[in-house]
């Protein structure tokens, strides 16, 4: 989808990468297909890259299709379950990519399957769907479907603002030939952010780079749907414009600035929150931040009760325990292997670690790594947690220990805390706020309004 403009008249038909840059794919097709106005096609299939296209094959290894790009289109009216849709399945998607809980799982879609060539003669493989269907799964993927519905209702709004507020975005950047990454590095200087533009060939991923997108079978579609269905077509405003609605899982008490974790601007409805009932100065020295974040302040995010992380939080989050307040160790000999496999550099041994500029919450935002072989600064937010750990650091809200033989990292929060806690949130809806108090909380002066 391009060419969104602030005039949204119904809903859109969306694209989102579900698997890129494969040699193969491989999946099943529940209900009839067509490819190429030819079928129906059902059953299993597999693709793969083959002299500059793509071969698609049959269970029976039958060639289908061949062509730089293959579109496999639900035949409505007809499946295999009365009152169901054709829906396609794919193996061995990855979910978590590079996060500590990444792992491979087989997921279930809706709408068409595109499949198309990369330049390098690979393949992505694209779901077509429409946006309020897509919102019903992001919000049981993001978070567990039987969550309050107010959260749910929460997420729905959210998540729509962040993608149409995305695609605008894009549309600009597009159209002031923008370059699409936002990348600078100097000799002794890493600094570097990821936006949503670094896709060009679907408007989102399925992954945390964007929003998670798990398919139909992550959801419980009472909750889910009628979360989606209740709030069509309400987005977040700020004058007049789609909010760019961030968030993360648990900000840790504070959340965080734009500026910390993307490009230097203020974005006057992501500031300093406190996630709580209660104010809490921002951070701005680091004696500050080491007392912030040893410490365990009244925040909603700050929640230990396991019966409500089981009905908010997916299976794959509720395998990390410590996120309000945790703690990671490395010996010295193992992190400076760790800094070399993830940033490129071979810092030696390491010799310190040391804040350089820190956000409100307490993030990090420019860290300097000195080891017997170079030293170097590292940002922003995100730049630094994939740096200091073979998948990634919770957050950059850490102060470090440099004992004889290791460096300790006592954290605060998950993620880069911009926007709303997703954590805090749920907890406030289950404390009897609506959706729009909740929204309101955690975006000052913004307006919710009914688009499409």
């Amino acid at each position: 989808m391009r060419g969104l403009s602030q005039q949204v008249r119904d809903q859109p038909q969306i694209t989102v990468g579900i698997m890129d840059r494969q040699v193969e794919i491989t999946g099943r097709l529940d209900g009839d297909f067509r490819v190429g106005g030819f079928g129906p096609v059902s059953g299993r299939f597999s693709a793969r890259s083959e002299a500059g296209t793509i071969l698609l094959f049959d269970e029976m290894h039958r060639e289908i299709s061949r062509s730089p790009s293959i579109r496999l289109t639900a035949k409505e009216g007809v499946t295999l379950r009365p009152g169901s849709q054709p829906t396609f399945s794919l193996s061995n998607v990855t979910i978590g990519n590079r996060f500590h809980w990444e792992r491979k799982e087989d997921q279930t879609f809706q709408g068409d399957l595109i499949l198309r060539l990369r330049e390098d003669r690979t393949i992505a493989a694209v779901n077509e769907i429409s946006l309020e269907d897509y919102l019903t799964s992001v919000i049981s993927s993001e978070m567990s479907g039987a969550a309050p519905v107010e959260f749910l209702k929460v997420h729905a709004i959210l998540s729509r603002s962040w993608f149409l507020a995305a695609l605008d975005r894009q549309e600009r950047i597009e159209k002031d030939v923008t370059p699409s990454g936002k990348r600078t590095e100097e000799e002794r200087e890493v600094n570097r952010w990821y936006e949503r533009q670094d896709h060009d060939l679907f408007d989102v991923c399925a992954d945390d780079h964007c929003q998670r997108y798990q398919g139909i079978l992550k959801m419980i579609p009472k909750q889910a749907e009628e979360a989606v269905l209740e709030t069509r077509g309400k987005v977040i405003t700020y004058q007049g414009k789609i909010c760019d609605a961030r968030y993360s899982k648990a900000c840790g008490g504070i959340t965080e600035e734009f500026g910390t974790a993307w490009d230097d601007r203020h974005v006057p409805y992501l500031g300093i929150i406190s996630d709580a009932p209660v104010h809490h100065q921002p951070i701005r020295t680091e004696e500050e931040a080491s007392a912030w974040i040893l410490s365990a302040p009244e925040a909603y995010c700050n929640t230990k009760d396991e019966a409500l992380l089981e009905k908010i939080l997916p299976d794959v989050d509720r395998e990390t325990k410590t996120f309000f307040r945790w703690r990671v160790e490395y010996p010295r000999r193992e992190l400076g292997e760790i800094l070399k496999e993830k940033s490129g550099f071979d810092f030696g041994m390491i010799q310190e670690i040391v804040p350089l500029c820190r956000g409100p919450s307490g993030r990090i935002s420019r860290l300097k790594i000195a080891g017997t072989n170079r030293s170097m600064v590292v940002g922003k937010e995100l730049e630094i947690r994939r740096w200091l750990s073979r998948s990634h650091l919770y957050s950059s809200a850490f102060v470090v220990r440099d004992e004889a033989d290791r460096f300790i990292f006592l954290g605060a929060g998950w993620g880069h805390g911009v926007g709303l806690c997703q954590i805090g949130a749920a907890v406030m809806a289950t404390r009897g706020f609506s959706a729009e108090q909740i929204l309101k909380h955690y975006f000052k002066n913004v307006e919710i309004e009914k688009i499409y």
